[in-house]
């Protein structure tokens, strides 16, 4: 096991060079073995999580396994520093440089959220022949199925769109391009005066979908600090389920007025066009703009220098930093180093093969378990399965959704706190057993405990909960940072495409399924492919925390 060094490490003080003797601080102080040479010293200890000398000397270390684990500091100046390969040096930024990065492409996760609340209370306004305001609120179920699943069809054509474009495009344009498609389509279905004009308008909206759940957590990863990679992931599942809860929120006011469901939809468009001049307002991503220089799509002194202003500008750094200057000059070695025996830019087909098809494997099995393990029928019909469970009332089930909602913002806020801390697998491992036992709880509530409508409001909640600390975000956060810079765009945008056909398919599929085999042996289908969901995460998915994206594809992927 890799011994990882804490902050403090990178302003070691060596006051005493003589000193052989090291003590390990742990419950039962162990002795540690210290080797002098002239220039380098080496300390080793077993099961070390602080290691000091006597004269001050502190490096704060995990808990390491009963292999014989070793660091050497080489001794200049006073100074020490960590030759260690396997622990990762943490860069230093502020936290205010980093929140405009981060918050203008998860605008992206948020309207994707509201549009997912939002349905769920304008399926039921859209019906109402007192409340819809139209004269053809009467659907049929493939017609209300086209109406809630359109934005996920669009989503899903969007992610084809952009497979083979994504590297051209880059991060930035494609946030841009997705806010304009938002807005339209928030507009049009406000306005829409048929079910045609409704409908494209869906599917207008879905692109932006299919284009900003793409592009948000590749700017996001490849331009935050690694140490906050997991938070800030994890923070952008957050604003989906803040605009979930929103949806709902709007929902809840707007459910007994006439034509509500225009007002539901409609309250997205301010949202997209802040998410349209922010991005505006951000530079490119660094590493796209090294990845084109090393595809050969430009001089490669012309793109590092855009990438060292570039990144100075997302970290508030001064013209004349020299950090940002190393880290571009480190991440183009990288760069050159993975891609030296290969060609400059990856195929059409290669996501399908070598470390490319390991980490679509992972990421894409993730994603798509994500989905076909019910999660949104949960979501998009929470307000008829409320109904269905004797809370009849319109208002008593989009209220119900409001509290749903909430837990679920709290439960995503769990999994932000931890999943940088305890690790991706943990979460994964714990969050799905428990996505487990509360579809088959639904299930028994359809078989057996009709009679106890509590049993399914607290099955909701589980699932939602257990779902916010692991699938939720960290299939995500585990998409955009497995794949190789190489083919990161087109991987994720197979692994994009891959969640929205299983969802698009999961939530038009629902209502028949339902009358084919019954809501409760439906639940019990989705109880079984999380139990073989839990499987695939134990035996596939490896942990990635505290590594920086160049260290999961040279240690992980081969």
């Amino acid at each position: 096991m890799a011994l990882t060094c804490a902050p403090p490490l990178l302003n070691l003080k060596l006051f005493n060079k003589q000193s052989l003797t090291h003590y390990c601080v742990t419950r039962k102080s162990n002795p540690v073995n210290t080797v002098t040479d002239r220039n380098t010293r080496t300390l080793r200890c077993r099961s070390c999580s602080v290691l000091a000398d006597d004269k001050g000397l502190r490096m704060s270390l995990l808990r390491s396994s009963t292999k014989r684990n070793s660091i050497k500091v080489g001794v200049s100046s006073g100074e020490a520093e960590s030759f260690d390969s396997e622990a990762t040096q943490q860069e230093v930024f502020a936290w205010p440089s980093v929140i405009l990065p981060f918050l203008f492409p998860a605008l992206g996760g948020l309207l994707f959220g509201y549009d997912i609340g939002a349905t769920s209370g304008a399926t039921i306004s859209l019906q109402s022949p007192e409340l819809s305001g139209t004269t053809w609120f009467n659907f049929s179920a493939v017609q209300l199925g086209l109406v809630v699943s359109g934005s996920l069809y669009g989503a899903l054509l969007g992610s084809l769109i952009v497979y083979p474009i994504a590297d051209f495009l880059g991060r930035r344009r494609e946030l841009i391009i997705a806010s304009l498609l938002y807005l339209t389509g928030a507009l049009l279905t406000a306005y829409a005066p048929g079910l045609g004009v409704l409908l494209v308008a869906r599917l207008l909206y879905g692109l932006g979908i299919g284009m900003a759940m793409h592009g948000a957590p590749l700017y996001i990863a490849e331009t935050c600090p690694s140490q906050i990679r997991g938070t800030l992931i994890s923070l952008k599942e957050l604003l989906i389920v803040l605009g979930i809860l929103l949806g709902y929120l709007v929902g809840s006011f707007e459910i007994n007025s006439v034509g509500g469901w225009r007002y539901m939809y409609g309250c997205s468009a301010p949202i997209a066009l802040l998410m349209g001049i922010g991005m505006w307002s951000l530079p490119a991503s660094p590493r796209w703009l090294l990845l084109r220089a090393v595809q050969g799509k430009g001089p490669m002194q012309e793109y590092k220098e855009k990438a060292v202003l570039a990144l100075r500008k997302l970290r508030g750094r001064s013209n004349d930093d020299k950090v940002s200057e190393k880290q571009i000059e480190d991440t183009v070695v990288s760069l050159k180093t993975a891609y030296a025996d290969q060609d400059s830019e990856g195929n059409f087909l290669e996501v399908f093969q070598g470390p490319s098809l390991k980490a679509f494997i992972i990421g894409g099995g993730l994603v798509l378990f994500q989905q076909i393990t019910g999660q949104p029928s949960v979501l998009y019909y929470a307000g008829p399965i409320l109904q269905s469970a004797g809370f009849a009332a319109a208002a008593d089930a989009t209220k119900l959704s409001v509290v749903i909602g909430v837990f679920k913002l709290l439960m995503t806020g769990v999994a932000v706190l931890k999943v940088d801390d305890l690790g991706r697998r943990p979460l994964l491992i714990g969050g799905v057993a428990g996505l487990a036992f509360s579809l088959l709880l639904l299930s028994a509530y359809y078989k057996f405990l009709g009679g106890f409508p509590f049993v399914a409001v607290a099955a909701l909640l589980l699932y939602v909960g257990c779902y916010q600390i692991s699938f939720g975000p960290i299939s995500w956060l585990m998409v955009s940072e497995i794949f190789p810079l190489r083919t990161r765009g087109k991987g994720i945008s197979l692994s994009v495409l891959t969640n929205f056909g299983s969802n698009a398919l999961v939530t038009f599929a629902f209502f028949p399924l339902k009358e084919l085999l019954g809501a409760d042996n439906l639940f019990l289908l989705f109880g079984a492919i999380a139990l073989l969901a839990l499987v695939f995460v134990v035996l596939i998915v490896p942990e990635t925390k505290g590594l920086t994206l160049e260290e999961i594809e040279s240690k992980i992927l081969k």
